[in-house]
């Protein structure tokens, strides 16, 4: 093959998966960091509308942490586990067809190809060095979009989740613990909420200030809701 034509087919190679598998990785982890920041500091800060004991209020944000972080981790562990499970099928399906039809699928591959603006015989030749290369491979990647040895992990998922939430959620926690004005936890959880809105939109270049006002505007609400529900409890209580 010619270095132009090396050059051409080159640009059929899935060199950005990688880096779009870990930016999603990344924007997961990001978002359950906010879940964690949002819904921990409306635990904490709703009981501190009830009561002004320390010992409750950290107590209720530790329980609201864990319970917050084991959900997470589980509804990831079903999401991706059932989507490898997809996968796997997938694979097996094309596994199958190459063993019964070669000739069929090579034509499909070929086709694949051409439709991206491959000439007919160029593609026809690339479709064949990597079906004799690796013929699940070159299925795989072009007509599902896997890479085979690199199947979604649910442990993975739901250890990256996990983590997430727990660093998410010691931001209010912490505030709680360091000091009892609930305003130094609002402060340090606007601050927060801006750094993950912002990290958020920069990972899928979106406007930055927008999604910044949009996070902290929203984590504020919540905040604001559960203390008024916290102090209407506490009067009913007492």
């Amino acid at each position: 093959m010619s270095e132009t034509e090396q050059t051409r087919t080159g640009n059929l190679e899935p060199h950005d998966a990688g880096l779009a598998s870990r930016l999603n990785w990344l924007r997961a982890g990001v978002l359950g960091a906010n879940d964690g920041i949002v819904s921990t500091a409306a635990i904490v800060l709703g009981v501190a509308g009830a009561t002004d004991n320390r010992g409750s209020i950290i107590l209720a944000g530790i329980v609201g942490m864990m319970a917050g972080a084991m959900s997470m981790a589980a509804g990831e562990y079903v999401s991706v586990s059932t989507q490898r499970d997809t996968e796997k099928a997938m694979l097996d399906k094309e596994r199958r067809e190459l063993a019964e039809t070669p000739d069929e699928e090579l034509a499909e591959l070929a086709g694949f190809y051409t439709a991206k603006g491959i000439e007919p015989e160029l593609a026809q030749e690339v479709a064949e060095q990597l079906t004799a290369k690796d013929a699940l491979r070159a299925h795989a990647e072009v007509e599902l979009g896997l890479d085979p040895d690199e199947l979604t992990n649910p442990w993975q998922a739901a250890g990256a989740s996990f983590l997430a939430f727990v660093v998410g959620a010691s931001v209010p926690l912490l505030g709680v613990v360091i000091a009892p004005a609930a305003w130094i936890t609002v402060v340090a959880v606007a601050l927060a909420l801006a750094v993950t809105g912002s990290v958020s939109a920069r990972l899928g270049s979106a406007p930055v200030p927008r999604a910044v006002l949009r996070n902290v505007a929203g984590g504020l609400l919540a905040m604001g809701v559960t203390y008024l529900l916290g102090t209407l409890a506490g009067g009913l209580i007492d």
